[in-house]
């Protein structure tokens, strides 16, 4: 029996758009769907009934499409995904786009290289007829991929999705960075470094957001020199740490454990006790964080919560499409809350 995939490639069209045009769905010339449907009345092929199962007839298998599984954030999302799938009767399958491993962070602005990965995994899913998507990306930005030409229900995790029928589930980085900012100001510190990420980065940008608003809801002026970005690397940390400690600090706010390591190395490099002479605190949480001496005071990414919201958001959303209920409708970003988790890398002035 010929397949869907095998009429897209006598086509010349991506699986996708077969799909779509199956599903009366196709945003493509009346020249191609005409071929398509061509093809479709010589093969023997039946959209109808296809089309029917899509809607009435579930697999019962989701779709994992991960950015890398290799980025640490991604594992747990993907585990909590499964387990809370798996309860409700689902399967998942993981693809993994290797992005990361593949050029590293070169690839954020280079659509070419970023589409030749996922584009034909998004075929082999409208093919094989998982019930949905959830797609795990590496860091927050907004995703252009998924839109409305995808019949298929999908959750964004770890991003934005541009689509308005695409619900996107996230860190709430601008008020756990207020929260973290806060117990800074309360233990006496009022001169507090922030050392960011890059500039045009999603997190960076929300969490000075929090800082800000901390400081000013503490009567406490913005103060620019206090703001350092860097790369998100240990060695950034580093540099960030001897810039920001020129401008006479009692605290440092690192946005990432790695960074972190940075400063603790210029730290003890210049002789200062960290929660004696100086506080540092960060965000993540990741394992090496309660390694560090002291151990550090960090915000905990909420990375199973978000896993298991973004797979009750996908499931909410097939079965909406099985009752029939509207899924067009705009979604809400849902941001979730980081968990404060205090050790002894600060301390009180």
């Amino acid at each position: 029996m010929v397949t869907l995939k095998e009429i897209a490639e006598r086509c010349d069209v991506s699986a996708t758009t077969v799909s779509n045009v199956i599903n009366g769905k196709a945003k493509t010339s009346e020249e191609t769907k005409q071929r398509i449907l061509q093809v479709i009345d010589e093969t023997g092929y039946k959209p109808n009934e296809i089309a029917r199962g899509l809607r009435n007839k579930r697999s019962k298998i989701i779709g994992i499409v991960a950015e890398d599984i290799a980025q640490f954030t991604s594992p747990p999302i993907i585990e909590s995904i499964m387990e809370y799938c798996e309860a409700k009767g689902y399967r998942a399958v993981v693809y993994n786009l290797r992005l990361y491993d593949r050029w590293s962070d070169t690839w954020y602005s280079r659509y070419d290289k970023y589409n030749s990965v996922v584009y034909p995994v998004l075929d082999d899913i409208m093919s094989a007829q998982v019930d949905g998507v959830v797609y795990v990306a590496g860091h927050a930005r907004v995703i252009k991929t998924f839109n409305d030409v995808y019949d298929i229900p999908v959750v964004m995790c770890y991003a934005y999705s541009e689509s308005s029928r695409v619900p996107s589930v996230v860190i709430d980085d601008e008020n756990s960075t207020y929260e973290m900012v806060s117990y800074l100001i309360k233990n006496g510190h009022e001169r507090i470094g922030f050392l960011g990420g890059q500039m045009e980065n999603i997190h960076t940008g929300q969490r000075l957001m929090g800082y800000q608003r901390a400081m000013f809801e503490n009567g406490l002026l913005f103060d620019p020199n206090l703001i350092y970005y860097g790369d998100w690397t240990r060695e950034s940390g580093y540099k960030g740490a001897k810039e920001l400690l020129k401008q006479n600090i009692t605290a440092l706010f690192s946005l990432s454990d790695r960074m972190t390591g940075g400063v603790y190395d210029y730290l003890y490099e210049k002789g200062l006790s960290i929660g004696k002479d100086i506080s540092v605190a960060s965000f993540d949480n990741e394992s090496i964080s309660s390694f560090f001496r002291p151990q550090l005071t960090t915000m905990e990414l909420p990375l199973r919560e978000i896993g298991r919201i973004s797979a009750e958001q996908l499931l909410n959303k097939i079965n909406h499409t099985e009752d029939n209920v509207d899924d067009k409708v705009e979604t809400d970003v849902i941001k979730v809350p980081c968990e404060l988790i205090l050790r002894d890398s600060v301390y009180v002035r």
